[in-house]
C-alpha cells in the first residue's frame, strides 16, 4: 500500500548549522538548479519544507536529494488522516447532551466524569488557584473558544505580547495576531473546530482541573493553547504538525497533548519532538486504536524514543485494556480511561466518545495540575512521576510498561512536595531516516481512528512549520542591508542610490514599498506600513532596469518616523551578493 503524502512536497534536513556555507550553497542550488520553492523552514533544526519542481514526482525528488552531500535526509510531507465520524469505528460521537441535561445529572450526583477512577475530585480540592497557570497545548482540530466551559473557566491562553486585530506580528514570533494560538490549516489566528475532536479533548483536560459538568465554574488553574493542524476531514500534514509543536515549545507550553498518530516513521517529526524536550515540555501521545502491539507494529508519535514522550493506552471503567486500544509491554507507558468519555463538543453541548484520544488528555490534564503545584518541574520529571505514582493492577500486566493506570490524585499530591530536578538527562537525537522512500509502508491515524489495518492509503503525520524562521534561509537567501546606526558599520559597504520597487513579506502580510539605497550590506526600505525593529522580513527586490528580481531576507535594524527602514542581512550567499554588485555598477554613490 502506497504512502499518503502531500503531492509535490518534501521535507529536507541539512547537515551542519543553518548559518553554514553548505546550507547557503544548498539553498541557492535548490532554487536555481533544482527549481524547488521554499515553503517554510525551521532554522534551529536546519530543516526545510519545499515544493518540488513542477512535474517532478516526490519519489524522484527524494532520490535526487538523498545523493546531495549537504542533505542529511529527505522525506515526503506525510498526511495524517483521522477516521471519518459516523463510520461506526472508535472516535464516533456516541451520544450527545445539552448543557442543561449534563448539569441536571451532575446535580443528582451522577458519575458523569468517566475518569472518576483517577480520583480527579481529589485534585479539584487539593490544587489551589495560583498566579502561575501552566500552558497545555492541544495540537488537534481546533477549539470552540466560545463554549461556555472554556469561557466560564477562563482557560483560553492569551498571548499578552500580541495586540489583537492590528495586522502586525507584535511579538516577532512569525505569526500575525496569534492572540489565542494558531490555525495552521487556514494560516490565521482564527480558531475554529470544524470536526469536534479538539474541543472534546480540551474538555477532558479541564475535567481534571474542576467539575466541568456542574453549573458553577471557576478560573482554571491551567491555560489551554489551541493549535489546529487537522482540518474538517481530520487530515493534517507533517509540516503543519511540526509547526504546531515548534509553536507550542517556543511559546511556553509545558505540556503538549497529541491525540493523533500514524504508523509511518518521520525523522522530521522526531526531531521536532526532541526540540520540545530541550524546552522542558512533556509530550503526551495516544498509543492508537488498532488493538495491536506497538512493540512490534509501532505507532507514531507515541513510539518515538524521546525522553519526554509518554505513550497512553485506553482502559475501561474496570481497569482492563479497552478492546480497541493499542498496547505494548515496552513501548506504551500508562493506561488511562478511554471508554465512553463525556466531554465538551462545539455548540455549548457535551458528547461521549471512546479512544486513546480520550485517554491521553486525562494524562495531559494531570500533568498540567502537577506543573501548577510545582512550577519549576520539567517534562522528564513529570513523566517519571506519572508513571511511578500510578495505580498498579495485574489487569494491565504486559499491556503497558508500568502495569498501571493513571492516578491523578497520587501524581499531583506527590508533585506538591517533590524535590524538583533542575535539569533533564542529556539526550542526543538519532534519526532513523530511511534513505529510500518506503512505498510499502502504511499510513497512520489519530487517537480516535479506526483500526490502522483498515485505513485507506492514508496517514502519516507531520511536522511542519513555517513562519518567519523560514525567511532567514530563503532560497536565494538574502542580501540586503543598510545604513546602520554605528558610523564604523555605516562605512563598511559603499551605498548606492536606487529607485526600485520591493514586495515585503512579514508573517502573513504582503506589503509594497520602494528602495532608496542599497549596498552589499543592506538596503533602505520605504513603506507606509509599520515594520517592527528587530523583526524578520523577506523582500523581492526589482533590479534598476526592472527586468529581474532577487529574493532576500533580513532584519529591521533601524527606523525613522517617515517610515524609512534599514534592513540588515546576515551571511548573504554569494549568488545574491553578486547580483546586487552587478546592479550597483551603473548606480550613483549615495552620500
Amino acid at each position: 500500500m502506497a504512502l499518503d503524502y502531500v503531492p509535490g512536497e518534501v521535507i529536507v534536513k541539512l547537515k551542519g548549522k543553518s548559518s553554514s556555507i553548505g546550507t547557503y550553497s544548498f539553498m541557492g542550488k535548490a532554487n536555481m538548479d533544482k527549481q524547488m520553492t521554499l515553503k517554510q523552514s525551521w532554522g534551529k533544526m536546519n530543516m526545510h519544507h519545499f515544493e518540488v519542481k513542477k512535474g517532478q514526482s516526490v519519489e524522484s525528488a527524494i532520490n535526487e536529494l538523498q545523493s546531495d552531500p549537504e542533505v542529511e535526509y529527505a522525506e515526503p510531507n506525510y498526511i495524517l488522516k483521522k477516521a471519518d465520524a459516523g463510520d461506526g469505528e472508535v472516535g464516533e460521537l456516541e451520544a450527545e447532551y445539552s448543557a442543561a441535561e449534563v448539569q441536571a445529572n451532575a446535580a443528582q450526583g451522577a458519575n458523569l466524569a468517566t475518569g472518576a477512577a483517577i480520583d480527579a475530585q481529589a485534585v479539584w480540592a487539593s490544587v489551589s488557584a495560583s498566579s502561575v497557570r501552566p500552558i497545555v497545548a492541544v495540537i488537534d482540530t481546533g477549539l470552540d473558544t466560545n463554549h461556555y466551559v472554556v469561557t466560564g473557566t477562563s482557560a483560553l491562553w492569551t498571548n499578552s505580547a500580541e495586540i489583537p486585530g492590528n495586522g502586525i506580528d507584535d511579538d516577532g514570533n512569525g505569526y500575525v495576531d496569534d492572540v489565542h494560538g494558531w490555525n495552521f490549516v487556514s494560516n490565521s489566528g482564527t480558531m475554529i473546530d470544524d470536526d469536534g475532536h479538539g474541543t472534546h479533548v480540551t474538555g477532558i483536560i479541564l475535567s481534571v482541573d474542576q467539575n466541568i459538568y456542574a453549573a458553577g465554574l471557576h478560573q482554571a488553574k491551567i491555560q489551554i493553547m489551541p493549535l489546529k493542524f487537522l482540518d474538517s476531514n481530520g487530515s493534517g500534514s507533517t509540516a503543519n504538525a511540526i509547526r504546531a509543536i515548534y509553536y507550542a515549545a517556543n511559546n511556553g507550553a509545558s505540556v503538549l497533548n497529541n491525540s493523533w498518530g500514524g504508523s509511518s516513521y518521520s525523522s522530521a517529526l522526531y526531531e521536532a519532538i526532541n526540540y520540545s524536550y530541550t524546552k522542558g515540555a512533556l509530550f503526551v501521545a495516544a498509543a492508537g486504536n488498532a488493538g495491536t502491539n506497538n512493540d512490534s507494529a509501532p505507532m507514531y508519535p507515541a513510539n518515538y524514543s524521546v525522553p519526554n514522550v509518554l505513550s497512553v493506552a485506553a482502559t475501561t471503567d474496570s481497569d482492563y485494556r479497552a478492546s480497541f486500544s493499542n498496547y505494548g509491554k515496552t513501548s506504551v507507558n500508562l493506561g488511562s480511561p478511554g471508554v465512553n468519555i463525556l466531554s465538551t463538543i462545539p455548540g455549548n453541548s457535551f458528547g461521549s466518545m471512546s479512544g486513546t484520544s480520550m485517554a491521553t488528555p486525562f494524562v495531559a490534564g494531570t500533568a498540567g495540575q502537577m506543573k501548577a503545584v510545582a512550577p519549576d518541574m520539567l517534562g522528564y520529571q513529570m513523566k517519571t512521576i506519572l508513571m511511578t505514582k500510578s495505580y498498579s493492577t495485574t489487569k494491565l500486566a504486559n499491556v503497558v510498561s508500568t502495569s498501571s493506570r493513571l492516578s491523578s490524585a497520587t501524581a499531583v499530591s506527590f508533585s506538591s512536595t517533590a524535590s524538583i530536578d533542575s535539569s533533564q538527562p542529556a539526550f542526543t537525537a538519532s534519526t532513523q531516516a530511511d534513505r529510500q522512500l518506503a512505498s510499502a509502508m502504511s499510513g497512520g491515524g489519530c487517537g480516535t481512528v479506526k483500526a490502522l489495518g483498515a485505513l485507506s492509503s492514508g496517514s502519516g503525520f507531520g511536522p511542519g512549520a513555517g513562519v518567519v524562521l523560514a525567511l532567514i534561509l530563503s532560497p536565494l537567501a538574502i542580501l540586503l542591508v543598510m545604513r546602520a546606526k554605528a558610523p564604523a558599520y555605516k562605512r563598511r559597504f559603499e551605498r548606492f542610490k536606487i529607485d526600485s520597487d520591493v514586495r515585503i513579506s512579514v508573517g502573513d502580510r504582503e506589503l509594497v514599498g520602494s528602495l532608496s539605497s542599497i549596498s552589499l550590506g543592506g538596503a533602505q526600505v520605504n513603506t507606509s506600513a509599520l515594520l517592527q525593529d528587530g523583526g524578520l522580513i523577506t523582500m523581492s527586490i526589482s533590479s534598476p532596469s526592472g527586468d529581474e528580481r532577487v529574493e532576500v531576507a533580513g532584519r529591521v535594524v533601524w527606523s525613522e518616523a517617515n517610515k524609512a527602514y534599514g534592513v540588515a542581512f546576515d551571511q548573504a550567499p554569494q549568488t545574491a551578493l553578486s547580483r546586487i554588485a552587478d546592479w550597483t555598477k551603473g548606480l550613483q554613490k549615495a552620500s
